[in-house]
């Protein structure tokens, strides 16, 4: 279920020529439009082709579209770099029960944004655990009356299985889960018990950070497989390297392309007993090596190995493997493969799939040590 292709070709800035002297007629402009919507076509379809999976490999795939439309969120570059930490969004009529640690009868605010940052505020991860790690914001205007700006911070007992109430398009309710305050998590060591999962292969295992707060239904949705205490039907289906085109730290080596190989293991995430609804469009930054990504909306997936510029902020990125953990997915991408072609794209699909299974991350009390660097 892949579309957009993971490589783009450049788009050509001069569609036409301008002449310096002679101002465009109207058949001149509209000529220039038509080349520009044509050129953009066939971008499209390139894009599609990369990561669209061939029917033979998933009886069950689905071809879904991504359009590239994101919201923006104001993320800098370093933001983009780190994989999150600067969104706040939750799940519109969804409420989120909890032992609350500020009641919203007496903390209100304007916006769903601030009730999420205002949990943030408690979970920064430099003084011990997080003191909130969800919150609950009331803004809708009729459905709220005298509720209206509540915002409840909350502590969930297991904030990889929140306590739910009745969601659903009628609840006047938006939540969201906070993971860690956004902080970067460069080692085990300082694993937050309960904020990450792993992919679990047999050539090692993938610790992966989640991202509640930028790409929540995504999210949301890895949480029912942790549920599902199993992923039968999960696996890598596709891998490829970086080839001579992106060196260790995943930036492309000029004068090289951008592809084939393009440097990434693909796989899905389509459980066996857990039907799967497509996940709309969410946060799309720029994809940096470790990216965990949906291919258009899901359950189709992708680990990055290279930073991909080249892509244009087009996938929904949910996570990102712990650099230390990077050293797995290259050894997948060294597999045996075998060449293929998705609409006239040669990829490299392996020889035999490798399943995975999902699980929580485990840490002992022992093994924490939030506050060293």
């Amino acid at each position: 279920m892949f579309d957009q292709n993971e490589v783009k070709r450049p788009r050509n800035s001069q569609m036409g020529r301008k002449g310096s002297e002679l101002e465009p007629t109207r058949w001149g402009s509209l000529i220039l439009l038509l080349m520009g919507l044509v050129s953009f076509s066939m971008v499209y379809i390139f894009m599609s082709s990369v990561l669209s999976p061939s029917s033979s490999l998933s009886a069950s795939s689905r071809i879904g579209s991504v359009d590239g439309s994101y919201e923006n969120d104001g993320e800098n570059s370093e933001f983009e770099q780190s994989g999150g930490g600067g969104c706040c969004r939750g799940i519109q009529g969804l409420e989120l029960w909890g032992a609350a640690v500020k009641w919203g009868t007496e903390f209100r605010f304007n916006s769903s944004e601030q009730c999420c940052k205002a949990c943030k505020k408690m979970c920064t991860g430099k003084d011990g655990p997080c003191l909130c790690d969800s919150w609950v914001f009331c803004g809708n205007k009729e459905a709220c009356g005298e509720k209206l700006g509540e915002c409840w911070l909350k502590k969930q007992k297991d904030v990889l299985a929140p306590d739910k109430q009745e969601a659903g398009n009628k609840n006047m309710w938006t939540s969201g889960l906070v993971f860690g305050g956004g902080e970067i998590m460069l080692y085990l060591s300082r694993v937050d018990k309960g904020r990450h999962c792993w992919l679990e292969t047999e050539y090692g295992t993938l610790h992966i950070k989640l991202l509640p707060d930028c790409s929540p239904h995504s999210v949301a949705y890895i949480l029912d497989l942790l549920a599902l205490r199993h992923c039968a039907g999960c696996h890598f289906y596709r891998a490829e390297s970086r080839g001579r085109s992106w060196d260790a730290k995943g930036n492309h080596i000029k004068d090289y392309s951008f592809g084939p190989p393009f440097a990434l293991i693909q796989g899905t995430l389509d459980a066996q007993g857990l039907p799967f609804n497509k996940i709309q469009t969410e946060h799309c930054p720029t994809i940096r090596r470790g990216s965990v990504a949906w291919v258009g909306s899901g359950p189709e997936f992708f680990i990055s190995l290279a930073n991909h510029e080249e892509w244009k902020k087009s996938y929904t990125v949910f996570g990102s493997v712990l650099p230390e953990d990077m050293v797995i997915a290259e050894k997948i991408a060294q597999l045996p493969t075998k060449p293929d072609a998705w609409n006239n794209i040669n990829v490299s699909v392996l020889e035999q799939t490798v399943p995975l299974k999902i699980r929580r991350v485990k840490i002992s009390s022992s093994d924490m040590n939030l506050n060293s660097l």
